[in-house]
């Protein structure tokens, strides 16, 4: 005997995901140097060069990891000499971090272009994931443009000698990538539950992580192998060979200059990419409203 035909039950339309985050290392990204160099080793008397050769030859011998080192050993150098500097010193110390050509103007300018480009109301949103000092990030003028900054951290209150907080290794990196798809932007929150895709806030192919070398190979990598966007910057007047082998390893969709302005080739080539990632928030939007007209 055939079954009564009943009312087929009306699935819920998922809320469009209009999010775009654009994802920047720090050091060599949007600064021509680590951010140490401009202000902290110059204060302790230390040539960039030689205390960075150190730091590494410290963490050989002693088979520790560099991050953790290079933040023991600006301290401990800082105390031998007497000097003490505090959080607040460090975010005063910001202010002197140079930043490559057009970069303060960069963030207004790529909101413009979304607006502009956009057939559907859009959000933009920028984050910082980088193995330098948060604090020193503080102190830089472009530090409120982020929507999250994930550094590196020291605790102050406890110890002679700062205790690093938080370090933020190449690897380590990537974890910040997922806390940003998944929307978990609260460190105290773990990312390690499963989470279907179809609820992560920002899916990776609305993101686009900007690095300038080796050691953003993790996060280039993780980015594409989950269908997001990778691009890689260098020094203008020099190291495009190896942004290039990042190109031809597939680790990078395009590199360009650090060069931040409006006529520049890495703005040029962000915005082909905001131009496909806007498309397809276009067509996932227009998806929604046949699936609407079908119930």
């Amino acid at each position: 005997m055939p079954k009564p035909k009943g009312k087929v039950p009306v699935q819920p339309v998922p809320a469009l995901k209009n999010t775009i985050a654009l994802i920047y290392d720090f050091d060599g990204t949007l600064s021509p140097r680590p951010m140490q160099e401009y202000t902290f080793l110059p204060q302790i008397g230390e040539d960039p060069a030689a205390f960075w050769a150190e730091v590494n030859a410290f963490a050989k011998k002693h088979e520790a990891d560099n991050l953790i080192t290079y933040m023991h050993l600006m301290y401990k150098k800082a105390k031998a000499k007497n000097i003490r500097i505090d959080r607040e010193q460090l975010v005063a110390q910001g202010r002197a971090v140079e930043l490559f050509e057009g970069v303060t103007s960069w963030f207004a300018a790529i909101a413009e272009y979304v607006k502009l480009r956009a057939e559907t109301a859009c959000e933009i949103k920028h984050y910082l994931v980088s193995s330098g000092l948060k604090e020193i990030i503080e102190g830089t003028p472009i530090y409120p443009e982020f929507a999250a900054v994930f550094a590196s951290e020291y605790f102050f209150e406890a110890y002679d000698v700062p205790f690093p907080k938080r370090v933020i290794t190449d690897t380590g990196k990537t974890q910040y990538l997922f806390r940003i798809n998944k929307g978990v932007e609260d460190l105290g929150r773990s990312i390690n539950s499963h989470m279907p895709e179809k609820e992560r806030p920002i899916p990776f192919s609305q993101m686009v992580y900007f690095g300038d070398g080796d050691t953003d190979v993790p996060s280039m990598a993780v980015m594409r192998k989950n269908g997001g966007y990778a691009v890689a910057v260098h020094a203008p007047g020099g190291g495009e060979a190896k942004c290039a082998d990042l190109y031809r390893a597939s680790r990078v969709d395009f590199f360009a200059p650090a060069d931040y302005r409006r006529s520049s080739k890495l703005f040029q080539r962000t915005c082909l990419i905001l131009d496909r990632i806007l498309a397809d928030i276009r067509l996932a939007e227009e998806r929604q409203n046949q699936e609407r007209e079908m119930t």
